[in-house]
């Protein structure tokens, strides 16, 4: 079965106009979405709305929901359309602000400045962060999106194809030149 029990459940309860039901779906799967979000959309106040977006989107889309994937897998693929279409939009916009790298706010959550390790192993963190976030951002979307469901969402290969409407031989192709990039930017740095 595609879907779990569970989630089947409350998929068929919705369906049938229990918005309760729908309400713990998104409970449910609220943390994942919007940590999957965030890969894509940095800011967080923009993150938590394009999740809320992605969540209204699949309840208007749920009579359509049919239980040929998992119902997260089927709530990915809304979330991700959802954050390349937020980012699409924000490109024909004017940034809003500058980003001032002198206002302690920018460092307020900053995790590594709060670190015992020594300022080498600091830099060089920082250096390997940046060099990835550069080498991730430079992946062409289906490749950024493949490798962010595969390391940080920990989606199977099988539930990564369902989300990319793709076939798996796809999904590991596009996996692999996905690492083999990040690798090639990174080994100037670890060698």
């Amino acid at each position: 079965m595609a879907v779990t029990d569970g989630d089947q459940l409350l998929v068929k309860r919705a369906q049938g106009g229990d918005r309760g039901a729908f309400d713990l779906l998104v409970r449910k799967y609220q943390q994942k979405i919007v940590k999957l979000v965030m890969r894509f959309v940095r800011d967080p106040t923009d993150a938590l709305d394009v999740s809320q977006e992605a969540f209204i989107k699949a309840y208007r889309a749920l009579p359509s929901f049919r239980g040929d994937s998992a119902f997260y897998t089927w709530l990915y693929r809304i979330a991700i359309n959802a954050a390349k279409n937020h980012l699409a939009a924000a490109q024909r916009r004017p940034p809003e602000q500058e980003l001032d790298s002198q206002d302690p706010d920018y460092y307020a959550n900053d995790a590594r400045l709060r670190d015992e390790e020594s300022p080498e192993g600091l830099v060089m963190q920082e250096q390997l962060r940046q060099t990835i976030s550069r080498a991730m951002g430079s992946l062409p979307e289906e490749l950024r999106t493949a490798i962010v469901l595969r390391e940080i969402e920990g989606l199977s290969y099988e539930e990564i194809a369902q989300a990319m409407d793709c076939p798996v031989g796809t999904v590991r192709s596009r996996i692999f030149r996905a690492r083999e990039a990040i690798d090639a930017s990174i080994r100037p740095l670890v060698n």
